[in-house]
């Protein structure tokens, strides 16, 4: 049995128009936290960040755990309440919205929008400033990830296949398929300057989009065009080749391995980024300068804190003065325990993932280790109230 302290519960802010109940006794069966009476319109002094992958998901099925964790965080809790809770994964290569109501048909909850933020959910920040720019997008299948940009506002992104379809001598190992050819928009990329490349996903032919962005990133963005400096003038504060900018470069996600089905993990787009950078380097003498978005960098983790700090606004109003503690809960040491804790969070690390206890500590200390999702949101929660058992 577990009891909620009094003086614990009691510091918590009220809800807009919502009275103080009083402290209740709260009993832990069938594996769910249950009250007498319900705490309801308790504002919870904790929130939460869930990888999916290897957390919720396994493929694309839901793991067992994952269902009764949100059934705790939808309201069987201390609380009484809805914990605020968001899905942070370094996956993409569809939209929000597609992947939200795939979420949602899967795991049995409500999981909108404004409660997901994918690798490059980010990307949005950065619209204004190629808005009307060519720009290379790269990931997934056909144009999948063209669909996702220009609904992010990129009104002029194109493909690799797009380039083979203008050339098929770009990259004569590959013969386009029937749906790929349909897939392409026709363009002539001898007078089309990319301006950047976002990496939204993992590439599904790493041969075909290494030469392409070999060629683009030493000819100023114009494929087929001159080459110039090379890798030196990465070095170069405003890197210019023939008179033109350089094109940025940027990947969204930098997971060298991820959890799907197979029995061990897979290569993750971190390994497209080291083939590219070695062939680059390779070529030119330098690696190419790139920003790198996802897991665990400063700047996803800083984008996710306003996003969960919109999602806690939007169920309880604003309370700023006092934020709620969260917690990440992820199954790769290297992504979401590094990040979760170089954010300052409370970091809990689960077994159902890529992280095999078996082969010894992680490479990250999370805070926290737990079998599953559901041991996870309990020991939160528990460690939040200052329940004993």
């Amino acid at each position: 049995m577990f009891q909620v302290q009094a003086r614990t519960l009691a510091r918590l802010p009220s809800p807009r128009n919502v009275p103080r109940q009083p402290i209740a006794r709260w009993h832990y069966a069938c594996r769910s936290y249950q009250s007498k009476p319900p705490l309801k319109g308790a504002i919870p002094p904790l929130a939460f960040a869930f990888d999916i992958d290897g957390v919720l998901l396994r493929g694309s099925q839901a793991i067992p755990a994952a269902k009764r964790a949100l059934t705790i965080l939808e309201g069987a809790n201390p609380t009484g309440s809805k914990i605020p809770y968001i899905l942070l994964t370094n996956g993409g290569g569809t939209s929000e919205e597609a992947r939200c109501s795939k979420l949602t048909s899967i795991l049995g909850f409500e999981i909108g929008e404004k409660q997901f933020v994918q690798s490059h959910t980010i990307l949005k920040t950065i619209v204004d400033k190629y808005a009307n720019l060519p720009v290379l997008v790269l990931g997934g299948r056909n144009d999948e990830v063209r669909k996702v940009a220009e609904g992010y506002g990129f009104n002029k992104a194109y493909t690799t296949l797009d380039v083979l379809a203008w050339n098929p001598a770009v990259w004569p190992f590959h013969d386009l398929t029937e749906s790929e050819r349909q897939s392409t928009k026709e363009v002539d990329f001898s007078q089309t300057p990319i301006a950047a490349a976002f990496v939204f996903h993992d590439p599904r032919n790493w041969a075909l989009d290494i030469q392409i962005l070999c060629d683009i990133c030493q000819s100023g963005g114009i494929i087929g065009g001159q080459y110039g400096s090379g890798g030196a003038a990465g070095r170069d504060s405003t890197p210019q080749t023939g008179g033109r900018r350089r094109p940025e470069l940027i990947f969204c996600n930098p997971d060298l391995l991820w959890k799907a089905n197979f029995e061990r993990p897979r290569l993750g787009q971190g390994g497209f980024k080291i083939a590219f950078q070695a062939v680059y380097k390779a070529v030119t003498g330098s690696e190419y300068p790139y920003v790198q978005f996802g897991k665990p960098t400063e700047a996803t983790y800083q984008f996710t804190k306003k996003v969960l700090h919109d999602r806690f606004n939007e169920l309880y109003g604003p309370v700023a003065d006092r934020p709620p503690h969260v917690y990440m809960v992820g199954d790769n040491p290297e992504s979401d325990i590094a990040g979760a804790n170089a954010a300052g969070w409370s970091s809990v690390l689960v077994h159902t993932g890529v992280y095999d206890p078996q082969q010894g500590p992680p490479s990250h200390t999370p805070t926290h280790q737990a079998s599953d999702v559901e041991e996870a949101v309990k020991w939160a929660i528990e460690r939040e109230f200052g329940k004993t058992c």
